[in-house]
């Protein structure tokens, strides 16, 4: 890539990224999209402002031969806000990419099963937050946020933020949850977050202003699943919806 198509390049990539923002998408959808530039920027050495139906073709089959179909789409739906936001242009190869429909139904653990793996999970900040997954029937991201304020006694509801779709939603809170909660609010007594992370330990959890890792929530479910001898039965999600199995 030469300087001048650098530069080009990298002019356009911001501009991808302001209108990205701009639109008020999620920051996974961002990254996504913005990968997707940067990837296919990668492979036409930044000339990737008029490229062809045929060079397109070419691009998406390889990315096919090495990655999986979520991520040819994402790419492919990355592409299409660069042509309609940064080029202002319509989509020049439509039809070019139809992904293959079907749905799988997620593993989901038995009272049994999930009265196990709570058992078998050490970590009180772990297993209260397993806990809270499966009984609101939250996924991963959406039990990461949650505040303290989102806890309705009164209404016995807690209202979900940001969930899928950019929506809020409320679910039913049951009493065992509620006192659950309550119980492990009196241990870190963080104003604003439900689960804080636990850099600091229990003395630092009451002034956190970051919740759990992600990574570490996904990793100690992996770890408890795997002691408590459960199997998956179809391909491995994260932690969502009433407990997956992952």
């Amino acid at each position: 890539m030469n300087t001048a198509s650098t530069a080009h390049f990298d002019r356009q990539y911001q501009r991808h990224l302001k209108h990205l923002k701009l639109k008020g998408l999620q920051p996974k959808t961002i990254e996504a999209y913005s990968r997707a530039i940067r990837r296919i920027g990668e492979r036409f050495e930044g000339r990737i402002d008029d490229l062809t139906e045929p060079q397109l073709a070419e691009y998406f089959t390889e990315l096919k031969a090495s990655h999986s179909w979520s991520t040819v789409k994402l790419d492919l739906y990355g592409l299409k806000f660069y042509y309609a936001h940064v080029l202002r242009r319509p989509w020049v190869a439509p039809g070019l990419i139809k992904p293959p429909k079907g749905q799988r139904l997620p593993d989901i653990v038995t009272v049994e099963e999930a009265q196990r793996i709570f058992a078998a999970t050490r970590v009180v900040s772990y297993r209260v937050f397993f806990f809270t997954l499966y009984s609101l029937g939250l996924r991963l991201g959406e039990g990461l946020r949650l505040q303290v304020g989102d806890i309705d006694a009164v209404r016995w509801r807690v209202h979900v933020r940001d969930s899928k779709g950019n929506q809020d939603r409320f679910v039913p809170l049951a009493k065992a949850t509620h006192q659950l909660l309550q119980r492990f609010w009196q241990v870190h007594r963080n104003p604003v977050l439900l689960f804080p992370n636990r850099h600091g330990g229990l003395s630092g959890a009451a002034s956190a202003t970051t919740p759990l890792d992600r990574g570490g929530v996904q990793t100690t479910l992996h770890r408890v699943i795997g002691s408590c001898g459960l199997k998956t039965r179809s391909r491995p999600t994260a932690c969502a919806t009433v407990m997956q199995l992952t």
